[in-house]
């Protein structure tokens, strides 16, 4: 599979080559922030297939928390490109709303961090789903 994407500027693009290794969604506190207040639907692909092919993102990562992720995005527009996990280190988090075709992503194969979704959160059925991340 080859998935391309960027940012709604255009200023970063992307190609991410293999097969996702997951296709979720997640309700974390710190994923509201980032989506605006939604859920974060992802996909993980293979690290060694990604590679940007215009621009280059700018990158935050939290000081204060242990195990933090780093967060890759668009300096110019803002977008949410991808996250970067210490404990996921073989793969780029691809955030769906970056990819050229969302329909790739189909439907979620879990869910996880329902603890902290809101009430206006929809959790779909028949979806796996973990309070925490799964274990």
């Amino acid at each position: 599979m080859k998935l391309e994407g960027g940012c709604y500027c255009g200023e970063v693009r992307y190609e991410a080559d293999g097969e996702p290794i997951m296709k979720a969604e997640c309700h974390c506190r710190e994923c509201q922030y980032i989506t605006g207040g939604q859920a974060n639907d992802f996909m993980a692909m293979p690290a060694a297939g990604f590679r940007y092919t215009k621009g280059a993102p700018k990158a935050f990562k939290r000081a204060d928390l242990e195990h933090a992720v780093t967060r890759e995005f668009c300096g110019t527009c803002g977008t949410p490109i991808l996250t970067r996990a210490p404990a996921l280190a073989q793969a780029v988090i691809l955030k769906v709303g970056s990819l050229d075709d969302t329909s790739v992503f189909g439907q979620p194969q879990l869910i996880m961090q329902t603890a902290d979704a809101p009430s206006f959160h929809h959790i779909p059925d028949g979806v796996p789903a973990f309070e925490r991340f799964p274990g």
